[in-house]
Parts: structure tokens; C-alpha cells; sequence
């Protein structure tokens, strides 16, 4: 099915998602970055946009995301959405990563589980997309959907693995030089007997091939493969029960955005024993490199706003390695940003262990 099925809608606001990137690329390719198409910090957010988009226009607004992110829509769908409340409609399209009997990353296997029994717990009417379902089927669901979204109601297209397309070529890329992996491999060089959290994507899944490629075992590393945004809270709980083992967090700029709060707590916290790292490429890579808002927000700013006593920012490896070698010796919290460059191995893998035995392990070195 091709993914202009929803151009009759006139807003659209969401957070990328790699089941969904014929239509991530479908709306770069017609709208780019403006009134018409947001790229949100979280879902949540996007439900938000989505309100003040309708009480200003009173038009139905399109919301898309992963449905590991359901669980940041829950709130506004239930307090602000809902006809018990604004009765504000709205059309979800959700990509339905760990579909039953389809294989998965485990953060995605409850998640996949459960997704329809969320929507519909919350009101929300839900259509499942396949690979054989008709434009016309969905058309005559939209149809049927546009009799609920007049009564304030909410509905959702489920999307099943390769059930949009898109025949329209969309590039992403940026003016830096720093690929991810050698900065990841970098940072590894300088962290000795401490931990590291890693936040989830393919920060994580790198880290991982770099121990796997250095004959080391992966102990020391906790690799957040869910729960985006949230690797800095993991760290910083794990440095504060932990002052006398250096902690260093790997993060990105699409994590940092979408649960920017964390890094307040951070900062308010101050571990000395925390090195907080944001690989900043600007771009939800993971899931396809759709742009996030990181290339027009200063970091370094916002860390010492939020009371990081150390930061610096960094955009080649020489100073790189100064930053990492003087974040060693430091007795305080530390901010590093590293400016990145958008891209990955096509022969990347994902763990080979499971989260499960990473778990027991990280915690086993930890003492526990």
C-alpha cells in the first residue's frame, strides 16, 4: 500500500519509526520540516501538537509513531484526547514492531504483545494494515473512522511490517566528519574498569561488535535497548549507589530530546563520578535518519543550565581524546558532546546475547 493513503490530511506530527519509514519518507519528501510536518521530541508531545493544531483549525490531525511509544501518549490521550475530556479527534498511525510470531528485538517482543489491547483500552478504534490489505480497504475504514473522529474520538492504523511503500528517494546527511562507531570505540579506549550505559539503537549494538572485536567480554556494559531517553536516569542512579566506580553514559540527541528533563536531575545530582556523553548527529538514525531538532539546540548550554559543572563540546577526535582523557582524572560530573556524523555499517549486527544475560552480568560485575 502505498504511504500518500493518508494525503488527505492536512498535519502531521510523530517520532520516526523504521516499520513506518516509507511514510517518514513520503512526508520529508512532501512537506520537509514546517507547519504541515512535525517531528516531535516524544509522543506525547506529538498528541499535544496534535490538540493545538485541531482547537486552532478544527481539522483532524495525524499522529504517527512506533508502538513502543504508546506508552508516552497514554496521559494526553486519556486527560486531554478524550470525549470525556476535550473530545479532541485524532487518526494514530502506529508501527507495530514484535508483532506475535513475527521475530523482534526483545524490547520490542511485551510491547508487541500488548499494543492493540492499549489502543483499545484507551477508546482508540484500531484498523491492522498488512501486506495484503487494498487502498481501497482503507479508504472505506477512513470512511467509517470520520463518523468517530466527529464525536471527538480517536482511531488507529496498526501498521504490520512491510505493509506501506514508497518509491521516493529521501538522503539524510550532515557536515560532520565523526562517525559514531569510531567515536564509540573511542570512548572504550578510556573507560578502564568502569560501566557504561549505552543508550538503545545502534550506539548500543556498535558498542557491542567493539568488545566482540577486541576479544572483551561485555560486563561492564549495560545496553539500554529500549526505553529511549531514559539511559542518563538508568547512569545516574547506578553512579549515585555506586561513588566509587566511574559511570559513563553513552546517549544521543534523539534520546537527550525526547525526556530532556533527566538531564535537570543530572545536573541537581551532580555525581562526580558520572561522564555524561551525547553523540549529537541530529538525526533519529536508527529508524531511518529522519532529522530531530538536535542541530538547532546547544547541548553544552542546556548541561550547564542544568548544573553540570564540566562540559565541553567536541567535533574532531583530538579533542575527543583530550575530553575523554581529562573526563578520567575528573572529580566531577562531566558533559561531553560529540558532534557525529549520520551513518552506520551495513553489516551491522544486534547482540548476541540476550538482555536478560546482560543484565546479570552488568549487575554481577557492579558487586550485586
Amino acid at each position: 500500500m502505498r504511504a500518500d493513503i493518508f494525503s488527505e490530511f492536512e498535519f502531521f506530527t510523530g517520532v520516526p519509526d523504521s516499520q513506518l519509514k516509507p511514510l517518514c519518507n513520503y512526508l520529508m519528501s512532501e512537506y520537509g520540516i514546517g507547519k504541515e510536518h512535525i517531528i516531535a521530541a516524544n509522543e506525547g508531545n506529538c498528541v499535544a501538537l496534535a490538540a493545538g493544531y485541531h482547537l486552532a483549525t478544527g481539522k483532524v490531525p495525524v499522529v504517527y509513531l512506533q508502538n513502543s511509544g504508546i506508552g508516552n501518549i497514554i496521559n494526553p490521550v486519556a486527560s486531554l484526547l478524550n470525549d470525556k475530556v476535550y473530545g479532541i479527534p485524532c487518526v494514530f498511525v502506529v508501527g507495530w514492531r514484535g508483532e506475535p510470531g513475527i521475530h523482534d528485538e526483545p524490547q520490542h517482543i511485551y510491547q508487541g504483545e500488548v499494543t492493540v489491547k492499549l489502543l483499545e483500552d484507551m477508546d482508540i478504534s484500531t484498523f491492522v494494515v498488512s501486506k495484503d490489505t487494498t487502498e481501497e480497504q482503507v479508504r472505506e475504514k477512513l470512511v467509517e473512522f470520520r463518523a468517530l473522529l466527529s464525536r471527538g474520538k480517536q482511531v488507529a492504523f496498526v501498521i504490520r511490517k512491510g505493509a506501506l511503500e514508497f518509491d521516493g528517494k529521501v538522503k539524510y546527511s550532515n557536515d560532520c566528519s565523526m562517525c559514531r562507531e569510531d567515536i564509540i570505540r573511542h570512548i572504550a579506549e578510556y573507560t578502564g574498569d568502569g560501566v557504561i550505559v549505552s543508550t538503545t539503537g545502534k550506539a548500543s549494538r556498535e558498542l557491542f561488535e567493539i568488545r566482540e572485536a577486541r576479544g572483551e567480554g561485555h560486563e561492564k556494559d549495560f545496553l539500554t535497548v529500549g526505553s529511549m531517553g531514559h539511559a542518563s536516569s538508568i547512569a545516574l542512579e547506578i553512579a549515585l549507589s555506586k561513588p566509587e566506580r566511574k559511570v559513563w553514559c553513552v546517549d544521543g540527541d534523539g534520546a537527550a530530546l525526547m525526556h530532556m528533563g533527566a538531564m535537570a536531575l543530572v545536573g541537581s545530582n551532580k555525581p562526580s563520578n558520572m561522564v555524561h556523553i551525547l553523540i549529537n548527529n541530529s538525526a533519529h538514525e536508527t529508524v531511518g535518519g529522519m532529522p530531530t531538532v538536535g542541530g538547532d539546540v546547544d547541548f553544552t548550554l542546556i548541561a550547564k543550565g542544568c548544573g553540570y559543572p564540566c562540559v565541553v563540546s567536541v567535533d574532531d577526535f583530538e579533542a575527543l581524546d583530550e575530553a575523554l582523557s581529562e573526563a578520567c582524572q575528573a572529580q566531577e560530573l562531566t558533559f561531553i558532546e560529540v558532534k557525529c556524523s549520520i551513518g552506520a555499517r551495513d553489516d551491522l549486527g544486534r547482540p548476541t546475547t540476550t538482555a536478560m544475560d546482560n543484565k546479570k552480568n552488568f549487575m554481577k560485575y557492579l558487586g550485586n
